[in-house]
């Protein structure tokens, strides 16, 4: 039986190779941007037909429990999918690994952060309305 591991005798010493990560990641960038297209559309239609509109009908708008709830979606797939994408700019471009890694941790809390407090935004809309 022949061997068909293709690494160098030191990259198998090291463990070096694939961590079996990368399909995963291609998959969640690729499904968050197919989510955000139709989110995308609908979330400017939205807006679109709110110009003009005063701030208490924008607001009433999303406050309804449908486009609250399609809203909330929408800021959890923006900030993944930027989440996702900053991760591999961050991976191919920083050669420092401690600076790589501080940077990927303040990207996933960054975006975790601005996904809650927008998420936090829209239920006080809908709970408590505009005030």
């Amino acid at each position: 039986m022949r061997d068909t591991d293709t690494r160098s005798q030191m990259a198998r010493v090291r463990g070096l190779g694939s961590a079996k990560e990368g399909v995963q990641h291609w998959w969640m960038q690729r499904l968050t941007a197919v989510a955000l297209v139709p989110l995308s559309v609908w979330w400017v239609a939205g807006m679109v037909a709110h110009t003009g509109a005063g701030h208490a009908d924008a607001a009433a708008w999303i406050a309804h429990p449908i486009n609250a709830t399609l809203t909330i979606v929408t800021l959890a797939m923006v900030f993944h999918h930027g989440q996702l994408g900053l991760q591999v700019v961050i991976e191919d471009y920083v050669h420092s690994e401690g600076a790589k890694l501080a940077l990927l941790i303040a990207v996933k809390l960054l975006a975790l952060l601005l996904a809650v407090a927008g998420s936090l935004a829209v239920l006080r809309l809908m709970l408590v309305g505009v005030s």
